[in-house]
């Protein structure tokens, strides 16, 4: 009976461990994005991983856009629009700088113009555990999903468990900003085999 509880207390501490590093990670990034600290971010940041969530997205709204809209196989993805998703990933590598990373993240806006497009992570108060806790949801053992607005689709960034502790990995954005930055990519024709 002793090892029962035991393990339960281990069990609830390690938990405990678990959600309370990602709270602290986030509150990391939520201060280097309200500081404006670019750097910073960047040291947070796991830029491989949050490029090909937002390739992937961009990828996936082009293909709709050009009326690819069964769906497709991830290999095919790869495959069929390795245009687009080469052009997509030029336009993720430019907007990925520290400078812009920093104003997405600062300010919620994805263009030069400073129209904001998604919720600021600048605006999340993460003194308030609770609602820093309400905002988390595990989509796998090592990556937590962050809400950053209250209203369905006011986007979200990911959070991935890796070596010393958790880094931006994803920037999920709300569907209108995704098809815009979509629109800048330009549309071609399937090749006839």
């Amino acid at each position: 009976m002793r090892w029962f509880l035991s393990s339960i207390v281990a069990v609830v501490v390690a938990i405990g461990i678990y959600v309370g590093s990602a709270i602290v990670s986030l509150n990391g990034l939520v201060a280097a994005a309200k500081a404006g600290n670019g750097t910073e971010i960047l040291a947070r940041t796991d830029v491989p991983r949050l490029k090909r969530s937002l390739v992937d997205q961009i990828v996936s709204a082009y293909l709709i856009r050009t009326g690819q809209t069964r769906p497709i196989k991830p290999i095919e993805r790869v495959l069929a629009s390795t245009y687009g998703a080469s052009i997509a990933d030029a336009l993720i590598s430019k907007m990925l700088t520290a400078e812009n990373l920093t104003n997405i993240l600062q300010n919620g806006s994805l263009r030069a113009d400073g129209d904001n497009q998604i919720v600021a992570l600048g605006d999340i108060d993460t003194s308030k555990v609770f609602e820093s806790l309400g905002r988390l949801s595990l989509v796998k053992p090592v990556e937590l999903l962050v809400r950053l607005g209250d209203e369905q689709g006011a986007g979200a960034i990911s959070l991935h468990f890796e070596g010393n502790g958790w880094k931006l990995s994803g920037l999920n954005l709300p569907a209108a900003a995704v098809q815009e930055l979509a629109m800048g990519l330009p549309e071609t024709k399937p090749r006839k085999g």
